[in-house]
């Protein structure tokens, strides 16, 4: 299944990522200029509201994005009093961040159009394609997952040389 050369149009990676920014752009129109938030931003106050409160390491963990934007968008939502951020009382150097009543607020106003927007795109697709999609996403993730755990190899420790 080895190609000898590299064709963008071809090439998975690219396609999800074109696909994925294509999806996340449509959904913006939602909360960006009606509420000033940028991608990261609402993804945060998603995950948030979601899994209630939450290290930003485990955001990281559960949304694959930097842990840079974690925390620039964590500051930002902080500052706009939607998100509150505390010390994680089991590790001193991580932070738990949670919705305040403003950012549940705000987040019960973008979901439902965030919602409509998704489905009007995943309307392209009958039941059983965008079911086999679904499926196919979570083994594309698994199988990357298992991929980088492999690149990254075991942890070296000093006795491993």
């Amino acid at each position: 299944m080895t190609r000898p050369d590299l064709d963008l149009d071809e090439f998975l990676p690219y396609r999800l990522s074109v696909a994925a920014n294509a999806v996340s752009r449509a959904i913006a129109l939602s909360y960006e200029r009606p509420f000033g938030l940028k991608v990261h931003e609402w993804r945060l106050l998603a995950v948030l509201a979601e899994g209630g409160e939450l290290t930003q390491q485990a955001i990281v963990g559960r949304t694959q994005m930097d842990k840079v934007a974690v925390s620039r968008a964590a500051r930002s939502l902080e500052r706009r009093r939607l998100v509150r951020r505390a010390p994680d009382a089991e590790d001193g150097r991580s932070l738990r961040l949670s919705l305040t009543a403003e950012g549940r607020r705000v987040h019960a106003r973008v979901a439902p159009a965030a919602l409509a927007i998704e489905a009007e795109v995943l309307g392209a697709l009958d039941g059983r394609e965008l079911e086999a999609l679904k499926g196919m996403l979570r083994k594309l993730e698994r199988a990357a997952a298992r991929a980088l755990s492999c690149a990254e190899g075991p942890a070296e420790t000093p006795d491993a040389r």
